[in-house]
C-alpha cells in the first residue's frame, strides 16, 4: 500500500490532517473513510476478533481492504490531532465530512464511490456527513454510534442530560493538542476524580473538573444548558430524523447493542432510511457494551459462546468487507435485514468464572419491529402486581418521596463513557459498596422507598419480547419540575447460587417532566396538577423463561448514568438548589398507568 498524508482544506480554511493508503495499480479505486477523533494514525480497540485479541493497526485495516481493492482514508477530525482548528463536540462533522468527500471524489485516484465505517464516535461522523449528502457516499457500516435524534437518545434522553458527555470530554481533553502542548494542562485534568466531583454536583463554568481545558468545559456547559430541543439539537450531526429524505443515497449497516446506550437511535436510522428509499439497510443489535461485539460476559453475566458476533458472521472485519463488495462489485450479500441476539434462557447459576448465567441465541427478523408482534400492555397496580389486566379502581396512587442529594444509583446498565466511574453491563440490582451513591444497608434497589416496584405472577410459560419499549405513566409532583424513570428487569427465581434470585436489568428510560407536551417549549408544573407522560425505554429482546417474573420498577433517579433533576425548576444546568419532591404515580381505571411490551412468538433456536 502506497501512504500519503495530506492537509485538506475545509470550505473556512482550516486544514484536517488525513492519511491515505492506496492499493498498487493506477487505480481509480473505491476508499473507505474513517474520520475520528481518536488519532488516524492511532489503533482502533476495536479492530480486533474473537480469534485475534490484539488489534490490527491501521496500516494493517488499510492493507486487508487494499488486498479487495480498496484505498482506505484516515482523518482527524477538527481541533484533535494534528488536524487544524478547535475541537467542539459533535457540530463541525457535517460539513467537514462533506468537505472531505468532496475533496475526495475530485482526485484522479478516486472512482467516485466512498465507504465509511467507525465505531463511537466515528459512527457519529458517518451520519453526520450523510445527512448533509455528501459526495460519492455509497455505503456505510455505523458501529454504535449515528444520533437519530441526540436530545432523545446519546447526549441528552428525554431532557436528561446523559453524563457519559462529561466523562468522554475528561477523558478527551486529556489527550487533546492542547494538553499535549501543555504538560500542567495535562497533569491538572489527569488529577481530577470524577467520583469525587459527581458528588458535588451541580457544577458551575470554572469551577469543574474540566476548568483546566476552558474549550472543553464550554461545549460541556453549551450541551448541558440547551435543555429544550431547539436549534442546536437540529444540527445535521445531532439530529439525522431530521435529513432522512435528503440523506445520502447510501446502503448502511446499523450495529449496536442492548448495553450500550446507541440501540434506539440506530433502530431509527433503519426505519427512517428505509422509509425514505435510501438504499440496502440492515440492523443488527447484539448483547455487548459499547464496541465489544467479540465478548460474550458483561459485569456480572455471562451470555454465551453465540454472544460474539464472530459465531455467525466470520467477523466483523470481513462481514463489512462482503458488505461493500455487495454494494461496489454487485457480489451477493444474503443476509437478513435485521439480526438480534435475544437475551435469557439460561440456566440462571454460577459458572466457572463466577458469573451469572442469562444465555441467549441469535434471531434473525424481516423487518424492525417484527410484523408479527403483539405490544402488550401490563398495568401497574397499587398492590404491586403487573398484569396484563387494566385497573379497576375508582381511586388508587402510590407516591414517595425523591431526594436529589440521594439519588437511585446505576448498576450497571447500558453504559458508555460511565466505566470510570461505574462498570457497564448487569450486575443483580442491589446495592454493594463498591458502586458510587450506593449507601449501607446494601439491600436489594427495590427496598428503597423511592422505588416503586411492580412485580408479575411467575409466568407459566416462556415468553419472547423484541423491540422497543415505552411506559405510559399518569403522574404528579408537589413542585415546578421532577424526572420519571421506569426499568424493565427478569426476575429469576431462587437456586442454590443464588438464593435470594436474581434481578437482571433489561433496559431502562427517563423523561424530565417539564418536556412531557412540548420538547420545544418546556412548562413548569403547579403542585398537583395530573400529567399523562410516555417514557421511551431503550429497545431490548429477551426470553423470560417460565417460573421467571417480570418487574419494573418507577421512580425518579438513575445516577450516574443521568444527571439528577433538582426538583426545583432552575435552568438547565444552572441549578444551585436542591428541594425533596413528593412524586405520585397514579394507578386507577381513568388513570392507567402501564409499560407496552413487544410480544413475539418463541423461537425454538
Amino acid at each position: 500500500m502506497r501512504l500519503e498524508t495530506v492537509m485538506i482544506e475545509m470550505r473556512d480554511g482550516v486544514k484536517l490532517a488525513t492519511d491515505i493508503y492506496l492499493p498498487e495499480g493506477e487505480g481509480p479505486f473505491p476508499v473507505i473513510l474513517e474520520r475520528t477523533p481518536y488519532g488516524r494514525t492511532i489503533t482502533s480497540r476495536s479492530e480486533l476478533t474473537r480469534d485475534e485479541f490484539k488489534a490490527r493497526d491501521r496500516a494493517a485495516m488499510a492493507a486487508f481492504y487494499g488486498e479487495h481493492g480498496y484505498g482506505m482514508i484516515y482523518q482527524d477530525v477538527r481541533g484533535r490531532y494534528d488536524s487544524e482548528g478547535q475541537f467542539t463536540k459533535y457540530v463541525h462533522e457535517a460539513y467537514d465530512g462533506y468537505d472531505t468527500c468532496a475533496w475526495i471524489v475530485q482526485q484522479s485516484w478516486s472512482d467516485k464511490r466512498i465507504c465509511t465505517l467507525g465505531l463511537s464516535y466515528g459512527g457519529h461522523t458517518q451520519v453526520a456527513l450523510g445527512s448533509v449528502n455528501a459526495p460519492g457516499v455509497v455505503a456505510q457500516a455505523v458501529d454504535s454510534g449515528g444520533f437519530a435524534n441526540a436530545w432523545k437518545n446519546g447526549a441528552r434522553c428525554f431532557g436528561a442530560f446523559e453524563l457519559k458527555q462529561v466523562t468522554w470530554a475528561l477523558a478527551q481533553a486529556i489527550m487533546s493538542p492542547e494538553a499535549k502542548a501543555n504538560p500542567v494542562m495535562k497533569a491538572a485534568l489527569e488529577a481530577e476524580n470524577l467520583r469525587d466531583w459527581y458528588q458535588r454536583l451541580p457544577w458551575k463554568p470554572g469551577h469543574s473538573p474540566l476548568r483546566h481545558h476552558p474549550d472543553y468545559e464550554a461545549y460541556i456547559f453549551d450541551e448541558w444548558r440547551h435543555g429544550s430541543f431547539d436549534d442546536y439539537w437540529r444540527q445535521p450531526g445531532l439530529w439525522a430524523e431530521g435529513y432522512y429524505e435528503t440523506y445520502a443515497p447510501a446502503s448502511t449497516i446499523q450495529m449496536s447493542s442492548w448495553l450500550d446506550i446507541y440501540p434506539w437511535g440506530q433502530a431509527e436510522n433503519y426505519m427512517g432510511l428505509k422509509k425514505a428509499g435510501k438504499g440496502r439497510h440492515f440492523l443488527i443489535l447484539g448483547p455487548w457494551t459499547h464496541g465489544d461485539r467479540s465478548v460474550t460476559a458483561f459485569g456480572d453475566v455471562e451470555f454465551g459462546p453465540d454472544a460474539a458476533i464472530d459465531s455467525w458472521c466470520g467477523d466483523w472485519r470481513t462481514y463489512r468487507l462482503r458488505f461493500f463488495d455487495h454494494v461496489i462489485k454487485g457480489k451477493p450479500f444474503d443476509e437478513p435485514s435485521v439480526r438480534v441476539f435475544v437475551m435469557g434462557g439460561g440456566s440462571g447459576r454460577r459458572n466457572g468464572d463466577g458469573r451469572f448465567e442469562h444465555g441467549g441465541h441469535w434471531r434473525s427478523l424481516v423487518d424492525w419491529p417484527a410484523p408479527d408482534t403483539d405490544f402488550r400492555h401490563y398495568h401497574l397496580h397499587a398492590n404491586g402486581d403487573l398484569t396484563t389486566k387494566a385497573q379497576t379502581e375508582d381511586s388508587a396512587s402510590l407516591s414517595y418521596d425523591f431526594d436529589p442529594s440521594k439519588p437511585v444509583p446505576t448498576i450497571g446498565h447500558a453504559l458508555n463513557r460511565e466505566a470510570i466511574v461505574v462498570p457497564g453491563g448487569i450486575f443483580d440490582q442491589v446495592e454493594t459498596e463498591k458502586l458510587l451513591g450506593c449507601q449501607a444497608p446494601y439491600i436489594p434497589l427495590a427496598s428503597r422507598s423511592d422505588v416503586l416496584a411492580f412485580q408479575s405472577e411467575p409466568l407459566k410459560e416462556d415468553m419472547t419480547i423484541i423491540g422497543p419499549v415505552t411506559a405510559e405513566l399518569w403522574v404528579e409532583t408537589d413542585g415546578p419540575d421532577t424526572d420519571f424513570t421506569v426499568k424493565l428487569l427478569d426476575v429469576y427465581p431462587p437456586n442454590e447460587d443464588y438464593p435470594h434470585g436474581y434481578a437482571v436489568w433489561l433496559t431502562d428510560g427517563i423523561m424530565r417532566l417539564r418536556y412531557a407536551e412540548d420538547p420545544e417549549n418546556p412548562r413548569l408544573r403547579n403542585p398537583g396538577e395530573i400529567t399523562r407522560i410516555e417514557v421511551t425505554l431503550l429497545p431490548t429482546a429477551n426470553l423470560f423463561r417460565a417460573g421467571h417474573r417480570i418487574r419494573v420498577d418507577v421512580s425518579s433517579s438513575n445516577f450516574p448514568k443521568f444527571d439528577v433533576n433538582p426538583n426545583t425548576g432552575e435552568p438547565e444546568g444552572e441549578a444551585r438548589r436542591k428541594r425533596v419532591a413528593v412524586n405520585t404515580v397514579h394507578l386507577d381505571a381513568s388513570r392507567p398507568s402501564s409499560i407496552r411490551l413487544p410480544v413475539v412468538p418463541n423461537s425454538s433456536s
